[in-house]
C-alpha cells in the first residue's frame, strides 16, 4: 500500500467548493465576495462644523459571515499558490486530453466512468487527469501489488492536488474506513467481473462503494476478455448503473445471457457465458474506449517458439504417469487420476517441475532454465513462468542475475521473472530487450496481455520467445491460446487419445 496526504487545513470551515472548479477558480471566487463584502460608503459624521465624512461598511454582515470569507480566501489563495509551486511536467498526449474532458462530463453526470484503454496509451496517467479536472479531494487506486510502484510514479509525476491511497485488491479491506473516499479508481476491473458469482474481490470493493457511495472510475485494456457476463458484476454496486434494476445476475442473465448447459462429469451445469453482445450497447453512454492504433503505436510483435530437449528422466517419469496414472516414490506420490490432473501434472513435468499428491513441491529438471541462461546471456530479459517452482529452477541457474522486482529490474542490469498471471496487467517491461516465456498458461487472456508488456509508442519492435519440451503439451496450449481460446481438458484429452 501506498499513501498520499496533505496537511491542508479541513474545508468544512471554510466555503465550499464548487464542483468541476481548482483553487485558482475558489481562490477568485473568494476574493470577489471579499471585495463585495467589505466596500465602504461615505457616511457623515456629527453635526455643524464639526461634521465629518467617515468611511463605513456599505453592507451590514455579520461578522461571523466575513471572517469566514476573508479566511477563505487567504485559505484557497496558499493552494494555489502551493499549485504553482508544485505544478506538473507532465504533458498529455491529445487524445489524451480529449479523453480527459470527455471522461469528466460522463464522470459527473453519471458517477461513474469505464476507461477501456488498451495497455500502453495511458490509462493510469488519464484518470487521474479526470480526477484532478472533477475536483477530487481523496482518491483511492486499487490496483495488483506488483504495479503499485509504477503507479505511485505516475501519481509523483503528474504531481495532482488530491490525496491518494494506492494498494492491491488482496489488502483493500484494512484501509477501507481510513477516509471518505469521494473517487475509487478499479484497475485492471475485469478482474472483479467473476460469474454468475462474485468473487471476493467484487465483494471487498461493493462494500467501500455501499458505504461512501463514491466516484467511480474503472480501468481495463480488456473488459470483457473472455465472456460479455464479465461486466455485470464489475458495475452492479455502483449507483445509478445501467444494470441496477436487476437484483442480481441470474435476473440479470435473464435479459442479457444466453443461458446454456455443458456436461461437466456426468452433470449437467448452466452455462452464464454467452452474454449478449447488447450488454456493451448498453454501456457505451459510459464508456470510452481507444486502441494502441489510434494511438499511434505501430510495434511490430515477432514471436519465436525455441524448442528443448529435456533430460530423459523426466521422459521416463512422464510416460510412467500417462500409462499409469500415479507415479509412487519412497515419500511422495504424483497422481493423474482424473483428466485434470494428469493434464495439470503434465504441464508441470514438461517444464522440470512437480506438486506432489501431499502439497509439497520440487524442481526435477533445470534444462529450460540452464536454455535460457545460455541463449540469452548478456541480455536483460523479462521472464515469464507459470508455477512457483520454475521461479526457484530460474534462480538456482541465474542466482544473482535475477530480480522479482519491477524497481531493481529498472535500476540494474539484472533480468526480471514474473509470475504469468500476477505480471501480465498493470506493469511495463519496456527496460526488457526481449520476453522469455518458460511455461505457458491455459488463458487466452494471459496470452494477449502478458506478451504486450514491453510495448511502447517509441518502440517499433517486440521480440518474444517460448521456450517449450520437445514432445510437450505446450505446443497444444499455444495453438488454442492463440485462437483466443482457453485451454481445456477437452483439449488435452485429444491430444493424448
Amino acid at each position: 500500500m501506498w499513501q498520499m496526504q496533505t496537511d491542508d487545513k479541513i474545508e468544512e470551515h471554510y466555503i465550499p467548493r464548487y464542483a468541476n472548479n481548482g483553487n485558482e477558480f475558489m481562490h477568485e471566487y473568494c476574493d470577489r465576495l471579499r471585495r463585495v463584502l467589505t466596500q465602504t460608503k461615505d457616511v457623515k459624521v456629527g453635526v455643524g462644523k464639526k461634521s465629518r465624512i467617515e468611511k463605513a461598511p456599505k453592507y451590514n454582515t455579520d461578522k461571523i459571515i466575513l471572517q469566514r470569507v476573508i479566511e477563505s480566501c487567504e485559505y484557497y489563495k496558499q493552494l494555489h499558490e502551493k499549485d504553482m509551486l508544485n505544478k506538473s511536467n507532465v504533458t498529455f498526449r491529445e487524445y489524451q486530453t480529449d479523453i480527459i474532458e470527455r471522461g469528466s462530463d460522463i464522470l459527473i453526470n453519471n458517477g461513474f466512468l469505464y476507461l477501456a484503454m488498451e495497455v500502453r496509451t495511458g490509462k493510469t496517467l488519464t484518470s487521474f487527469g479526470i480526477a484532478e479536472n472533477v475536483v477530487t479531494k481523496n482518491a483511492i487506486f486499487v490496483t495488483k501489488k506488483k504495479a503499485i510502484d509504477s503507479i505511485r510514479n505516475d501519481y509523483d509525476m503528474l504531481n495532482p492536488s488530491f490525496n491518494i491511497t494506492i494498494i492491491n485488491y488482496e489488502s483493500l479491506h484494512t484501509v477501507a474506513d481510513d477516509y471518505h473516499w469521494d473517487l475509487v479508481i478499479l484497475d485492471e476491473a475485469h478482474s472483479i467481473g467473476a460469474f454468475p458469482k462474485p468473487n471476493q474481490r467484487c465483494q471487498t470493493v461493493r462494500d467501500i462503494l455501499v458505504k461512501y457511495k463514491p466516484r467511480v472510475i474503472l480501468l481495463s485494456g480488456t473488459p470483457t476478455p473472455e465472456s460479455y457476463s464479465q461486466m455485470y458484476h464489475q458495475v452492479c454496486y455502483i449507483p445509478g448503473n445501467p444494470f441496477s434494476s436487476f437484483k442480481n445476475f441470474y435476473r440479470f442473465s435473464d435479459a442479457y445471457v444466453n443461458v446454456t448447459e455443458k456436461k461437466i462429469n456426468g452433470l449437467f451445469i448452466k452455462d452464464y457465458s454467452k452474454g449478449r453482445e447488447s450488454i456493451l450497447e448498453v454501456m457505451k453512454p459510459y464508456t470510452i474506449s481507444y486502441t494502441q492504433a489510434e494511438a499511434g503505436f505501430k510495434t511490430k510483435t515477432t514471436e519465436k517458439v525455441l524448442e528443448v530437449t529435456l533430460k530423459d528422466s523426466t521422459y521416463t517419469l512422464i510416460s510412467k504417469l500417462k500409462k499409469d496414472l500415479v507415479v509412487e516414490g519412497k515419500s511422495e506420490i504424483i497422481l493423474g487420476d482424473t483428466p485434470v490432473k494428469l493434464m495439470m501434472k503434465m504441464h508441470q513435468l514438461f517444464s522440470g517441475t512437480i506438486k506432489f499428491e501431499s502439497g509439497n513441491s520440487m524442481v526435477l529438471d533445470t534444462t529450460k532454465a540452464e536454455f535460457i541462461r545460455s541463449h540469452f546471456n548478456g541480455k536483460k530479459i523479462g521472464i515469464f513462468y507459470k508455477f512457483k517452482e520454475e521461479l526457484n529452477a530460474l534462480q538456482q541457474v541465474f542466482k544473482d542475475d535475477l530480480t522479482t522486482e519491477l524497481s531493481v529490474f529498472e535500476d540494474t542490469d539484472k533480468s526480471i521473472a514474473l509470475q504469468i498471471v500476477s505480471g501480465r496487467e498493470g506493469i511495463s517491461l519496456r527496460d526488457a530487450e526481449c520476453l522469455v516465456y518458460y511455461n505457458i498458461d491455459f488463458s487466452a487472456t494471459s496470452y494477449w496481455q502478458s506478451k504486450d508488456r514491453m510495448t511502447t509508442k517509441d518502440r517499433p519492435d517486440n521480440d518474444v520467445y517460448w521456450i517449450f519440451s520437445k514432445g510437450g503439451i505446450e505446443h497444444d496450449i499455444y495453438k488454442a491460446v492463440t485462437k483466443k481460446k482457453d485451454y481445456t481438458v477437452n483439449h488435452f484429452k485429444k491430444l493424448i487419445a
